[in-house]
């Protein structure tokens, strides 16, 4: 005679469908929570693990994947995360060659894919975890539950957390498996301790401050409050947000601090669950929320700090597979409440509620995720705190042209954390901008001084002190940072500005083609070399630069009027023309194009194309330097030319 252990189904007030509709409702319901981020930008860290990522590109080979970390960098440096993803470096690299560029809509649609396949798989998933054993003559066989899977599997659909990503008996047999899975865990865990150089990834205090406590107690209480806060995100994901870091969440450092009753209630929960898990007599009450716990929290254990410091405070993304154990339980105790409720359907309906507002609340958060302006506020009312959140509102301001605003949000963010580097460097570098040279000096010497290897800083100092005058210090400056970055080709450019205004050409010249060197497409430094060899009379010199700038950035139109002026001064007055015409096919409404081409002109004796080029630049610019007087000296000359061809 068979023997079956209970089935959640049977307790549980809720739609029953045949499996395959099941996936088909599983798949539409959580297609329609992220759909509308498809077309979506870049935001966030996506410049630096994708656009900016060398490992999508086709020259970097295939093996170096499995030594990078997810921003394409060694993992065996020390300044490497060792965050360590190669599969998924691997779909971004293949998204790349199949789109045939960095196209968002195509990692957006990927990813929107992925979570739609897992949320069906889930299904069956769930299915297994949640249904019964029935035991007969013949063995025994797994009891489905496809009510409650689906449910599972709904929940884990429309779970807000995933915004941000888009079993058996206590038997020898268990133990077996269990041995099987730790061991192999364990071997995979030292492969990687051995690709990433046996070395912990290197982080700062704001990225973790929990971690920096001198006191293990303080330690202790705020990693278990982190916990809670994680636990909380699964129950009532309402607060989310983009970056949990500098601030965002104060320290507790001591037992009186209200915050203490969340972790506390946490771990009354989950000893509450363990305990049912080990002693319950019921043995699918022990699988099912065995289970469910170590779902919920094996996946996290790699971002719990207990192994290893982890680069976060908190970090939605992490919460992807504990999420499967949430559930889990949730499912269960759903279960168990509609055992004892007189009107299951009233539950099953808030159930229901529940699965809406959370359906609701994917949706608006996939649409803040779809541009950085709209991520980077929305998480301003959750983190006021968090300079980080201040600095990206501040950045995205500043890169839209909105100086002014950004200079609040750079203030707001060094006022709330006043070591943060960053903020300095860019409010320093707006304010120079602005001829603000003093401030600017003052905050870029303060971001040197906290962190003395930050070479974009000390660059910046360098501008700010050659405006100053100061060209001594500037030019320190500009060796420092050449010194912690020795491939900077924006610092050895901005070097040659300063040698050129010292009149040191050969210096200025040197450190120009460095820059070209490091950075063979640095236009600005390709046209300074020119300019100054013309300027100096080296025309021919300036004409072979002028080439081979051309030929490795043949479409720049600064490039083509460079050249263009060397040629005609070399009188190779065709090739001239012919530079100039395509310099002012590429930007129409350069009037210095216009005026240069006129001179050309004027000086090849075609002087009807001159007068007509000469009108264009004017209009364009009516104040530009040289070209009204030598449109005068046209006129004149037409004039006369016109009297003595008069009888």
């Amino acid at each position: 005679m068979a023997q079956t252990e209970p089935n959640l189904d049977h307790d549980v007030s809720w739609f029953l469908l045949p499996s395959y509709w099941a996936k088909m409702v599983v798949a539409l319901i959580s297609f329609l929570c992220f759909a509308n981020s498809y077309d979506g930008d870049f935001v966030f860290d996506d410049s630096e693990a994708i656009i900016n990522n060398k490992d999508l590109r086709a020259e970097t080979p295939l093996g170096d994947l499995w030594h990078h970390d997810f921003w394409g960098s060694k993992l065996s440096s020390n300044t490497s995360h060792k965050s360590y993803r190669p599969l998924t470096v691997l779909t971004f690299r293949i998204n790349y060659l199949f789109a045939g560029g960095f196209y968002p809509v195509g990692f957006h649609v990927i990813n929107i894919i992925l979570h739609c396949t897992i949320s069906v798989l889930m299904v069956d998933v769930f299915s297994i975890l949640l249904g019964g054993l029935q035991f007969s003559n013949k063995g025994r066989r797994l009891n489905l539950a496809p009510k409650t899977s689906l449910l599972a599997a709904l929940l884990f659909a429309v779970h807000p957390v995933h915004t941000e990503c888009n079993a058996g008996l206590l038997r020898k047999g268990l133990l077996f498996r269990i041995t099987l899975l730790m061991s192999g865990g364990a071997s995979i865990l030292y492969i990687r301790w051995r690709i990433m150089g046996t070395g912990p990834p290197a982080f700062t205090e704001v990225d973790n401050p929990a971690s920096f406590a001198d006191s293990l107690f303080v330690r202790a209480i705020n990693y278990n409050y982190y916990y809670s806060l994680n636990a909380w995100l699964l129950l009532c994901p309402w607060w989310l947000c983009f970056d949990w870091s500098m601030g965002c969440i104060p320290l507790i450092k001591s037992v009186s601090d209200w915050r203490i009753i969340a972790l506390v209630a946490l771990w009354f929960c989950l000893i509450g669950l363990i305990c049912q898990a080990l002693c319950s007599e019921d043995s699918h009450k022990r699988r099912i929320l065995t289970l469910g716990l170590g779902f919920l929290i094996i996946p996290f254990l790699p971002a719990s700090n207990l192994f290893f410091r982890v680069g976060f405070v908190i970090a939605e993304r992490v919460i992807y597979l504990p999420s499967i154990g949430y559930c889990v339980l949730f499912t269960y105790g759903f279960s168990l409440l509609s055992k004892q409720a007189k009107k299951k359907k009233i539950l099953a309906v808030a159930v229901l509620g529940i699965l809406l507002i959370n359906v609701m609340r994917c949706a608006f958060r996939s649409s803040q995720w779809r541009s950085e302006e709209q991520l980077f506020r929305s998480a301003l009312s959750v983190c006021p705190l968090n300079a980080k959140v201040h600095y990206n509102v501040g950045k995205n301001l500043a890169d839209k042209g909105n100086q002014s605003a950004a200079i609040k949000y750079y203030r707001e963010a060094v006022r709330l954390n006043p070591k943060y580097v960053h903020a300095m460097n860019n409010l320093g570098n707006i304010l120079k901008e602005r001829n603000e040279l003093q401030e600017a000096e003052e905050l870029l010497s303060l971001a040197v001084q906290i962190q003395p290897d930050f070479a974009a800083a000390w660059m910046n100092l360098g501008i700010v002190q050659n405006s100053l005058r100061r060209f001594e210090a500037a030019e320190q400056s500009y060796w420092t940072a050449i010194k912690h970055r020795k491939k900077y080709p924006d610092c050895y450019y901005n070097l040659g500005r300063l040698y050129a205004d010292l009149n040191r050409h050969i210096d200025a010249l040197n450190a120009w083609r460095n820059a070209t060197v490091l950075k063979p497409e640095h236009s600005l430094a390709w046209n300074n070399m020119i300019i100054l060899l013309d300027n100096t009379g080296n025309l021919a010199q300036a004409e072979a630069v002028g080439r081979e700038a051309l030929e490795l950035i043949p479409n720049d139109h600064s490039l083509m009027f460079s050249l263009a002026n060397v040629l005609g001064k070399s009188q190779k007055y065709k090739e001239s023309e012919a530079l100039f015409l395509k310099a002012i096919k590429a930007n129409p409404n350069a009037a210095s194009y216009h005026g240069n081409l006129a001179v050309l002109y004027h000086r090849w004796g075609n002087l009807d194309l001159a007068k007509k080029h000469y009108e264009v630049s004017l209009k364009l610019d009516p104040m530009a330097p040289g070209t009204k007087e030598n449109y005068n000296l046209l006129r004149r000359k037409l004039e006369q030319l016109q009297k003595k061809g008069s009888p």
